[in-house]
């Protein structure tokens, strides 16, 4: 264990082995870090987080903050749990839950690049990545191997579907299916093909969710109207395929991001969500 002499740790904190902490990082009583992490200069880990083994928490980054929740009172007991091999680079916030017993979770394998911003209850997965400056609001959720570009920024409650991608400075108020790209403001406008291909998706698995999302989006159907028709052949749905109506299944009221049509056409953000 290395602990630089101008770090402050509170007795209270749990260590676990290979522990590196630089100089004036804080580490309050409580927090519980796991073997090998590094917590570097002036980073905070509040008493509220739990995080695994081997993870990296940039220069002045804040872990376990209280949420940004004007109802919020502090006697709150909620979390922040972080898994393992996380790198959490310079200057994020990662702010705990909300609500009694809630907690803010970070699976494993993430990557959050400088500036990004979890708020409390946020959910990602395994093998996340946010660009620079991405801000999620509360309760967001991400499934694995999501990747976001820089400066994108996400409504309170949104969920983001595996493999799903998101173009940098977009804003996304409603849910992104799995496997899409979404871009601009509350829209998709294609598939991540690429992410398919490195995630060991074959050409007739991409096929079938080619297939659903051009039923989906592609057929002038609206959301209701699409699920009718996909449900005549569930008994033929790949699990890609089931994963992703199921996904648009479980939209709440804001509904799904419309598909981006080209300049002169008409979109599809009016339609019925559900």
């Amino acid at each position: 264990m290395q602990i630089h002499p101008n770090a402050v740790v509170d007795p209270a904190a749990e260590l676990g082995e290979g522990v590196r902490i630089g100089a004036f990082a804080i580490v309050e009583a409580g927090a519980r870090i796991g073997s090998n992490c590094e917590i570097q200069a002036h980073a905070v880990i509040g008493g509220h987080v739990t995080m695994g083994a081997g993870n990296m928490i940039g220069y002045g980054a804040i872990v376990g903050g209280d949420p940004q929740d004007l109802a919020f009172q502090r006697e709150t007991s909620s979390e922040v749990r972080i898994g393992n091999r996380n790198r959490i680079r310079e200057y994020c916030t990662i702010h705990r839950g909300t609500g009694e017993g809630s907690a803010t979770v970070i699976g494993d394998d993430c990557y959050l690049m400088a500036g990004a911003h979890l708020g409390h209850n946020s959910q990602l997965g395994n093998h996340v990545i946010l660009a620079n400056n991405v801000l999620l609001g509360g309760h967001v959720s991400m499934a694995d191997r999501v990747f976001v570009g820089g400066g994108s920024v996400f409504h309170q409650f949104v969920r983001v579907g595996r493999l799903a991608i998101t173009q940098g400075m977009s804003g996304v108020g409603k849910d992104i299916p799995p496997f899409t790209m979404a871009a601009e403001i509350n829209f998709v406008a294609g598939l991540n093909v690429i992410g398919m291909r490195r995630a060991g998706m074959g050409a007739e698995q991409r096929q079938k969710v080619k297939d659903a999302f051009d039923l989906l989006y592609r057929e002038g159907l609206n959301v209701s109207q699409a699920l009718e028709k996909a449900a005549e052949t569930e008994a033929e749905w790949t699990p890609e395929v089931r994963e992703f109506f199921d996904f648009v299944r479980g939209a709440k009221k804001r509904g799904i991001c419309a598909l981006l049509q080209q300049p002169g056409k008409p979109t599809r953000d009016g339609d019925d969500p559900a």
